[in-house]
């Protein structure tokens, strides 16, 4: 069974590697950008469209805000990512925002920003792994009807793809995101080419179409909280841009530099991105609606809804339309990269959440085995976590992506805000004992960036809440102060137990016990029976007796008989037990001899067979396990199994040990102690 398992593992995830080979899987900036900011890249795939659908609930005529809703949009991604920029040259451990926030803010802060970062990137691997089985699924309609089952098995890929290490799932990720960039980026640059240079008519599938508006007559408050409600939804674009921060670590040397050359590259490119394709979008007469209304709410140029038959393409397929035409070439790379970099960009999560997770683990507020890398030096445990996490809320939320992006964007712009408040006082610290004037001139650039950063950040965060909260961004604020107790629980724990373990200087922690009291737990005379009493005896124990329970009266007589024949220089002790009970007659005997000799220590041997099948282990042992998991809770105890190989445990077929298989002359059981060496 173990074979098999390992077969398994190495098939999926591959060969392990050594320690030493970690520097052999960190990135290039060709590799790492696709590898930290699939996430922020895909994000345009959505989030223009986001921006429309919120302005079409007052009708078309309101989209004339978005191009200032875009901009907004754009001046809060810059800042963030110049704010960004300075992140990583002042913290490179990788630590990210929730360093940040620890050192500069409170152990506090930085357990806020962690629980908020926690939850972003389960819900970043959920909205975009739903989101291109959506898209998907409007073409498969397999894909449609199936799409939570189809998601969850998008995310155990993922898994795997990730398990085998950060080389690998670079790799792996690397053509398909940069096919992404290509496509979208050409279609951006010959759609204006287009309407600037050439002067062409660019004429979107739903160009003269008209949305039923929800609201009418808006007074002046609706009107501004549904432009801000529209910006909230667009900010989804800057999810991601706190990864690189996070991921420094995984960079190839000058870490620092690399990472914020690579955080640079993104911003321009996802800017560009985003604006292209709003900007096209409103120049070749895009019209989108709210999915669940679109049958009823989106109307033909007629005058005439399109039906539940119509299917309402996404915004970038509307604008591949009008730019390259439908069914060309372009129009079909660009609607099948698009679809798949929404997969991809789970990808993002996948290399900053067990990184986080590591770091956590490492200051006690996670279980100590997130810190621990796995056999192809990736974080394995971390990313189950995730894929976990991911796929309960696939399940639970049935991979509907509206419901979830209510949820979305939340954690990220609580970490935006504290991680740029908490290096505005790093820089103001360091000012204080600087002398260097270019060094300074340096510090007040960087605190001014950040401090700009931190105030805008804060707005959205603002922002988000007040028009996200009872559409479902409310979960999210009652998940993150889980986590943090959560988390906090932990660490007391770990710190109790440290407390607890730490040597008193004023107590001889190494004074030996007055006596070591053996006792050999017995059923019948075999010979895992015989090597437990042998080994027992090789311990030279101050006392030594064998110890059985007396169920069966018959059984316990033949036993006592065939004890005395063989002459078994170990004296046995039957204990009663009148109501066929197995554990608690033996608890209760040496609960008597600690009583009664509490400097002394009770050693209790137990004989256990070793099986080679899975279904093996339902037949042996129970009454084993038992017995060890209540003596582990007697102070003064100590357990010791004394295995007994079975033949088919034994994977080295006719290279058994000579003693388990018999054929030693003499058994090692009559041999005095004193005579073993000889």
């Amino acid at each position: 069974m173990a074979k098999v398992t390992d077969l398994v593992k190495r098939v999926l995830v591959g060969r392990a590697l050594r320690s030493g080979q970690l520097h052999e899987q960190l990135l290039p900036k060709r590799v790492a950008l696709p590898v930290f900011a699939s996430d922020a890249l895909s994000s345009v795939a959505y989030a223009p469209q986001e921006i429309l659908v919120i302005l079409s609930l007052a009708g078309v005529s309101f989209y004339s805000y978005s191009p200032w809703v875009a901009i907004a949009v754009v001046v809060v991604m810059l800042t963030v990512v110049a704010s960004y920029r300075q992140n990583v040259h002042a913290y490179p451990s990788g630590g990210g925002d929730y360093e940040v926030a620890t050192v500069n803010l409170g152990k506090n802060a930085g357990l806020t920003v962690a629980s908020a970062l926690m939850v972003d990137y389960v819900l970043t691997v959920a909205v975009s792994v739903a989101n291109g089985v959506d898209y998907v699924g409007a073409t498969v309609p397999f894909v449609a009807q199936h799409k939570p089952a189809v998601a969850i098995a998008i995310v155990v890929l993922l898994t795997i793809v990730n398990l085998r290490g950060l080389r690998e799932s670079g790799a792996a990720f690397a053509i398909p995101t940069y096919a992404f960039m290509i496509s979208v980026l050409g279609l951006v640059a010959w759609g204006g080419f287009r309407l600037l240079v050439l002067g062409d008519d660019l004429r979107a599938p739903t160009a003269g179409f008209q949305v039923v508006a929800e609201q009418t007559n808006l007074t002046a408050f609706a009107a501004a909280f549904l432009v801000l409600r529209a910006f909230s939804s667009g900010c989804a674009a800057l999810t991601g841009v706190e990864a690189i921060s996070n991921g420094v670590p995984a960079f190839r040397k000058p870490k620092s530099k690399n990472a914020a050359t690579t955080l640079l590259m993104m911003g321009l490119v996802a800017v560009t991105m985003f604006s292209g394709i709003i900007g096209l979008g409103l120049a070749s007469g895009v019209t989108v609606a709210e999915p669940q209304h679109v049958a009823v709410d989106l109307l033909r140029p007629d005058g005439t809804p399109v039906g539940p038959d119509y299917y309402q393409q996404p915004i970038i397929s509307q604008v591949a339309d009008a730019v390259f035409g439908s069914g060309s070439l372009m129009f079909v790379i660009v609607s099948a990269v698009t679809a798949l970099i929404l997969f991809l960009a789970a990808n993002t999560a996948f290399n900053g959440f067990p990184v986080l997770g590591s770091i956590l683990a490492q200051d006690r507020y996670l279980p100590r085995q997130l810190h621990t890398r796995g056999d192809r030096l990736a974080f394995s445990n971390g990313i189950v976590i995730l894929a976990l996490g991911a796929c309960l809320l696939l399940w639970g939320f049935q991979a509907d992506v509206s419901r979830l992006l209510n949820l979305y964007i939340v954690g990220v712009f609580v970490s935006f805000t504290l991680s740029q408040t908490g290096m505005v006082i790093h820089w103001t610290r360091h000012l204080k004992t600087e002398t260097d004037l270019r060094v300074r001139h340096q510090m007040h650039r960087s605190r001014a960036i950040n401090f700009f950063g931190a105030v805008m950040t804060a707005v959205v965060l603002v922002v988000v809440l007040f028009t996200k909260f009872l559409v479902g961004a409310w979960i999210v604020c009652i998940a993150m102060p889980i986590l943090f107790l959560m988390m906090k629980g932990i660490r007391r724990h770990y710190d109790n137990v440290a407390a607890e373990l730490e040597v008193d200087e004023r107590i001889d922690e190494s004074i030996l016990p007055a006596r070591n009291h053996a006792i050999v737990l017995v059923s019948k005379i075999h010979k895992p029976t015989l090597r437990a009493l042998a080994y027992a005896r090789a311990t030279r124990p101050s006392t030594i007796e064998a110890v059985t329970v007396g169920v069966e009266g018959s059984e316990a007589r033949t036993l006592q008989e065939e004890w005395e024949r063989r002459g078994i220089p170990v004296p046995l002790k039957m204990l009663d037990s009148p109501y066929r009970e197995i554990t608690q007659p033996i608890l209760d005997y040496v609960k008597a001899l600690r009583r009664r000799s509490p400097r002394d220590v009770v050693t209790v041997f137990i004989p256990e067979y070793v099986v080679g099948h899975w279904w093996e282990h339902l037949l042996h042992n129970q009454s084993a396990l038992r017995l060890k998991a209540r003596l582990l809770f007697k102070p003064g105890v100590m357990v010791t199994s004394v295995p007994w190989q079975l033949h088919s445990s034994d994977r080295l077929r006719g290279r058994r040990d000579p003693y388990a298989a018999g054929s030693v002359r003499r058994p090692w059981h009559e041999v005095e102690p004193d005579r073993r060496d000889e």
